[in-house]
């Protein structure tokens, strides 16, 4: 289960997911939930010579999964991270998949015991795009990057950077990187503080720890 809308060509890589890659330590011991096609997974078992395993709702994105020969089961998020024991990976990654959760909190709590480290991704709902639409058009978003209508999204917990930042402290995990992001998922090349990011950035990255 990945939310974001633009399909990866065999070979291509995300640029989020690049960001993400090069959060993960070599060798690590990682746990990819929301695995959809396995574009991430099998990058970082190239490029990072990761130990991976996957999570991914849909039976076709595990069937897709298998085909590159990776080490992904069918799961949802909601239901099955309490299967596994505390600190289990050193890595655990949760990419453009939270806001689809149902209850993002207890989701959040769970990577949180399971992982030494936590990579998750987010879209960012306070972009100035979204503000805009809601201002001057006074209807939900529908964006290039969030291109749902508000009756058809899978999205059903939206959040903004600050909020997202906000459930950390909540949780009592330490923000140990954040890196904001274009729609293509580029780093944004300007030093600004976090309020800035709030407008500018439509995704984000984020590297937890506890």
């Amino acid at each position: 289960m990945n939310l974001a809308p633009r399909q990866t060509r065999p070979g291509e890589i995300r640029g989020d997911h690049k960001v993400v890659a090069s959060l993960v330590p070599m060798g690590a011991r990682v746990l990819d939930i929301g695995s959809e096609d396995g574009a991430l997974l099998d990058h970082l078992t190239r490029e990072r010579r990761v130990d991976g395993r996957g999570i991914e709702l849909s039976q076709a994105g595990v069937n897709r999964c298998v085909a590159r020969g990776l080490s992904v089961i069918q799961g949802d998020a909601d239901k099955d991270l309490s299967d596994y024991p505390d600190q289990a990976f050193d890595v655990v990654i949760l990419s453009q998949t939270l806001q689809a959760t149902r209850e993002p909190k207890q989701v959040m709590s769970e990577l949180l015991r399971i992982g030494r480290q936590v990579v998750v991704s987010i879209p960012n709902f306070a972009h100035w795009r979204n503000r805009m639409q809601l201002l001057f058009r006074g209807r939900m978003p529908v964006t290039k990057y969030l291109p749902y209508e508000w009756y058809d999204t899978p999205n059903i917990h939206f959040c903004s950077l600050r909020d997202f930042v906000a459930l950390c402290r909540e949780l009592d995990a330490d923000v140990d990187k954040a890196i904001a992001l274009s729609a293509k998922g580029n780093k944004i090349p300007v030093s600004a503080p976090w309020w800035v990011w709030n407008i500018v950035a439509e995704q984000a990255v984020f590297l937890l720890k506890r």
